[in-house]
């Protein structure tokens, strides 16, 4: 397959199958070499046509704490108590500026996505 600029949804579905005919192909090779194109065009397809939402603050603290294997509890230093911990992860407590900061260090989640649960 020759790769070029994907333009619409058909061409773009059809450099998928391929990207996925080739997704094991070792580097250096012509398959491998036809595949990291694919890839960045695809990329840059989808950067152009599909808007990501920004994931949810709290779910995404919930999210990072189960990848970590952390409980609530382990959250304390963070938040200041289990009873913050437990209105924040039930929505019931916006996080403060002092939170973010903390849970952005212990978490290493962006500013930017926790600044939505103010």
């Amino acid at each position: 397959m020759e790769v070029k600029i994907i333009r619409n949804e058909i061409e773009y579905d059809e450099a998928l199958k391929r990207f996925h005919e080739l997704f094991f192909a070792k580097k250096g090779t012509p398959e491998g070499d036809e595949a990291e194109l694919l890839a960045l065009v695809i990329e840059k397809y989808e950067s152009e046509n599909y808007e990501l939402e920004e994931p949810d603050p709290i779910e995404y603290i919930k999210y990072k704490m189960e990848k970590m294997g952390l409980k609530p509890k382990d959250l304390v230093p963070a938040f200041g108590s289990f009873s913050r911990i437990s209105e924040v992860l039930s929505k019931k407590r916006n996080l403060t500026i002092k939170m973010i900061r903390n849970v952005h260090t212990m978490l290493n989640i962006p500013y930017e996505i926790l600044v939505k649960a103010i």
